[in-house]
């Protein structure tokens, strides 16, 4: 009964820890270029119950028992789908049409730059011309910074990223796609970073400017698994109830034997 209570308890924490990431993905619904995050589900006793490399088994791993011990997270991982495209006009939006990011010039607090990628494609224009981001970092093409002539009449952006300004040829945007995107993992600011192992490829997204790339989250599907998770949470919750009850009342009734 008490290992109940434990299996109870690993139920609701692996419903929490869930919970959590529809509430993150639920708050970033309405971010440009966001990709919702899951999470899988394993059993302890295909995770933890086994011997390993025990000398009484001969050294070879061994489940003991078939005791099953309650669940716990697996693997977070990232849906990478495109998002709906949202049509806004602006000559510096631009949205990305099949896998790829924006190359991103990026400096942290300390002041140290490193390559960053994403998918939102809300940019801007300084007052130097530079092409950033919304937080003011560098975009960069083909030859590094972009820099547009602050007096340009007209700037258009190709299917291909190359970016004129009067009809003079300027750069082109930097599309990186990878091999793997299991070597990706999110930094923040709705940016990515490699990790060891990853392995750039071309890209064969098509750049459209005017429009920006909507988050991947339907809000509908992430209500309707909060309401999911909220009830299994709650089936915990009684059992956990029911167990106790049970054990006040035997420990109660003991004393009472004879």
């Amino acid at each position: 009964m008490v290992r109940g209570l434990y299996t109870a308890y690993t139920g609701m924490l692996n419903q929490q820890y869930k919970m959590d990431l529809i509430s993150n993905n639920l708050a970033n619904a309405a971010t440009t270029g966001y990709k919702k995050e899951g999470v899988t589900s394993k059993s302890f006793d295909t995770q933890l119950a086994i011997k390993v490399k025990d000398g009484s088994t001969g050294y070879v791993n061994q489940q003991i028992g078939k005791l099953n011990l309650g669940v716990k997270i697996g693997e977070n991982y990232t849906d990478y789908s495109q998002g709906a495209y949202e049509n806004t006009g602006n000559t510096y939006d631009v949205a990305l049409d099949g896998e790829g990011f924006f190359t991103i010039s990026f400096m942290n607090k300390s002041g140290e730059e490193s390559v960053k990628y994403t998918r939102d494609g809300n940019f801007t224009v300084d007052s130097d011309g530079a092409l950033r981001t919304q937080d003011g970092d560098y975009v960069l093409g083909e030859g590094g910074q972009i820099y547009i002539p602050t007096n340009a009449a007209d700037v258009s952006i190709g299917k291909l990223g190359d970016i004129y300004a009067d009809g003079q040829y300027i750069d082109t945007l930097k599309i990186t796609d990878f091999e793997d995107y299991n070597y990706l993992r999110k930094y923040g600011e709705n940016m990515y970073e490699t990790v060891d192992g990853a392995t750039e490829k071309e890209s064969s997204a098509v750049v459209n400017q005017g429009y920006l790339e909507a988050s991947n989250v339907n809000a509908v599907t992430e209500m309707v698994n909060m309401i999911s998770l909220s009830r299994t949470y709650e089936a915990n919750q009684k059992v956990i109830r029911s167990m106790d009850e049970e054990l006040q009342r035997s420990a109660n009734q003991i004393g009472k034997i004879g």
